[in-house]
Parts: structure tokens; sequence; C-alpha cells
């Protein structure tokens, strides 16, 4: 598996430890990890800290120009939220690690030209379904239902 979806799973693996969403990101520049982050709504009580809003967030500002170049290695395909991220920064690649229990807006994206490459990681999966079953309560608030 590649080391950037490996860095999105140990910070997916560390929301989970802080009693949080398993859901991790990292964003890559020039062969490099710039941002990275982990689903946070649980720890700080914030609707907006998605594993991939704090990827970006732990970036900092950046240039459109090194946005544009960058991939967004995402553990869990990516809301409306994060996907108009993506959108309004321009990120032309995202790599998710499974859309099996989260089937975000992927057809947005590629219908915006974004490339889209969904690695269906086993790790991801049992990671994800593993949280469903033992905090229903949490995943079902997050999805709203």
């Amino acid at each position: 598996m590649d080391k950037f979806m490996l860095a999105a799973i140990d910070e997916a693996k560390l929301g989970l430890a802080e009693g949080g969403i398993p859901i991790g990101s990292v964003l890559v520049y020039d062969g490099e990890i710039i941002g990275r982050g982990h689903n946070k709504r649980v720890q700080s009580g914030s609707p907006i800290l998605h594993g991939e809003m704090d990827a970006l967030n732990n970036a900092g500002r950046q240039p459109a120009k090194v946005y544009q170049a960058s991939t967004l290695y995402t553990t869990l395909s990516p809301c409306s939220m994060c996907s108009g991220t993506i959108l309004l920064y321009g990120i032309p690649k995202v790599v998710i690690g499974e859309n099996r229990t989260f089937q975000g807006e992927e057809a947005l994206l590629t219908s915006r030209g974004v490339s889209i490459d969904v690695v269906h990681s086993e790790a991801c999966i049992t990671l994800m379904n593993n949280f469903i079953r033992n905090k229903p309560e949490l995943w079902n608030e997050d999805i709203g239902e």
C-alpha cells in the first residue's frame, strides 16, 4: 500500500484512540506530506473538523499553485463539505481508502475534473466497520440518521 495512504490510516487510528471517528487524511505536495489530520468532531465538539479539513488546516495557508499540484489522501470518501473544499482550492487528485461504508461526493468531484482513485483498502474498511458496530450512536449522528 502507498505510504501516503498508510499515513492517512495512521491519522485515522490516532483519531480513534482519542475517542473520535476513525477518518484520516494527508495532503501531499511534491512527494511530501505538507498537512495531516484526522476527524476531530467528537474530541473538539467541532461541526467542521473532518479529516480532510484538519489536514488542510494543518498544512497552513498555501499558494494556489501548491493546492493545484497536490494530492489529498483520505481514508473515507469525502462528504459534501470536504468535496466543496477540494473544489474550492483546486486540488486535482483525491485518493480514497474506501467508499463502502460511506459514499461521498465522488460524482461531483469527477464531474468537475478531479481525478479519483478508490483503493478499497481493507484496513480502512475494517476501521470504519468496527467503529460503526461499536459506536453506532456517533456514526448515526455523523451521517444525520
